[in-house]
């Protein structure tokens, strides 16, 4: 079947370097795609929202399956143009519909639906401009630290973990009135914080069972320690040491089940990935956030450590067989260190040549912000490359990871060493 990757990141090239393994994998097409994607697809430069030029690239290419990658075509509604068109209705679209998408697209609705189906997560209430002297008066309610989420999409930056009541009622009136983080904190979830260690879950799901992909954790700080500001991530490992049997159990009953049983209820249409934002907090496991699509740079760890063809477990949510698929998982561990950008996650700049990306023995290599020009391949990002490694053990898969991220260069370029560290 030909096969069309919606994004351009470290996400996409490692869903792209997995599904153009599979014998069902004919033509594979990623929009619009990086250097890196390239080598192992055809690379359509197409923005990942303008949704009639991807119609127009899945006719013209008799693209049977769409594998969405970043969460603003989901949240745009790509599951419903496609399911809503006549010419396109037939191809399957890995990914929730609009309203699905809700569940990462606003903050309040995933709260709201987390409540009615009994799903442990941190206390919260909502506010917009006209109520903003209630959320003073429940900011006053808690204990510091006091955390401000934008309920819409920004870019990663619409969080505050704030220590000042006086500092978190001026943020909370700058979001709210100053629009600082533009339409997305019109809205604004103050919720209590949790003190414990966080861990990614991934479920994939046709709409009625699922199948749970393997754990990691990422780190977001860009200093090590987990010192600085917040980046999109600069590492992972997968899996999650601390997540044995039993509390891989006690996440399915109280939060995998009761979130798919909830959407099933629901009628809301969801066919693709759920991500599941998870802190342990004694021991017990509760929801930070939903994503609804896979994270990065987690996709990096997680989907090399499935051995089985991933493409075929794709073609069962579209075919109706999706509950019979293998999905079989490395007990190998696996580590991604990213490099990244001098200057990120604020200014940086791009265009430069990265040298050693290909002479990297032991490690997968997976592009993120990078571009090919006349022939060389050059940094177009904050987040550059994911170094991943396979070991029996953390250290081990950490040590050949670190070993080819000294390797690879480009001026300016700087990772985490001490990804793992907490664990």
């Amino acid at each position: 079947m030909n096969v069309l990757i919606l994004g351009s990141g470290g996400r996409e090239h490692a869903l792209a370097w997995k599904i153009s393994q599979s014998s069902s994998c004919n033509k594979l097409f990623i929009a619009p795609g990086n250097a890196g994607t390239n080598l192992v697809g055809i690379n359509k430069n197409i923005d990942v929202t303008d949704f009639n030029e991807i119609k127009h690239l899945v006719i013209d290419e008799d693209v049977e399956m769409v594998v969405v990658g970043p969460e603003d075509p989901l949240v745009n509604g790509i599951y419903d143009f496609f399911k809503n068109d006549n010419d396109l209705n037939h191809v399957s679209i890995i990914g929730p519909s609009k309203e699905g998408a809700q569940l990462e697209g606003s903050k309040k609705f995933a709260k709201e639906f987390m409540q009615r189906h009994n799903i442990p997560t941190a206390k919260y209430k909502s506010f917009d401009k006209d109520t903003l002297q209630e959320g003073y008066d429940f900011l006053e309610t808690l204990s510091p630290p006091y955390v401000l989420k934008a309920d819409g999409l920004a870019a990663g930056k619409g969080v505050l973990i704030i220590n000042s009541i006086s500092e978190a009622k001026s943020e909370l009136k700058s979001m709210l009135l100053d629009s600082k983080f533009g339409q997305a904190s019109s809205t604004v979830v103050i919720e209590e914080f949790l003190d414990g260690i966080e861990l990614s879950v991934f479920v994939i799901t046709n709409g009625d069972t699922y199948k749970i992909l393997p754990t990691a954790k990422d780190y977001k700080r860009i200093g090590e320690g987990d010192t600085g500001l917040n980046t999109g991530g600069m590492g992972a490992v997968s899996p999650v040491p601390f997540v044995d049997r039993f509390f891989m159990e006690k996440i399915e009953q109280e939060i995998i089940k009761p979130s798919i049983e909830g959407l099933k209820k629901e009628n809301i249409s969801y066919k693709g990935f759920l991500f599941i934002g998870l802190i342990k907090v004694g021991s017990e496991p509760k929801v930070i956030e939903y994503n609804v699509r896979m994270g990065d740079p987690e996709t990096e760890v997680v989907i090399p450590r499935i051995k089985s063809d991933f493409l075929n477990l794709l073609k069962g949510i579209k075919d109706g067989t999706f509950s019979e698929k293998d999905l079989n998982i490395s007990e190998d561990v696996a580590a991604t260190v990213m490099l990244v950008s001098e200057g990120y996650p604020q200014k940086y700049n791009k265009g430069y040549e990265i040298i050693n990306s290909e002479n990297c023995e032991g490690s997968i290599i997976f592009h993120a912000g990078t571009t090919k020009d006349e022939g060389i391949v050059k940094t177009n990002g904050g987040r550059v490359i994911a170094v991943t490694s396979f070991g029996k053990t953390l250290e081990g898969a950490l040590a050949k990871s670190n070993k080819n991220a000294e390797k690879i260069n480009f001026q300016g370029k700087s990772y985490r060493k001490d990804i793992g560290f907490d664990l």
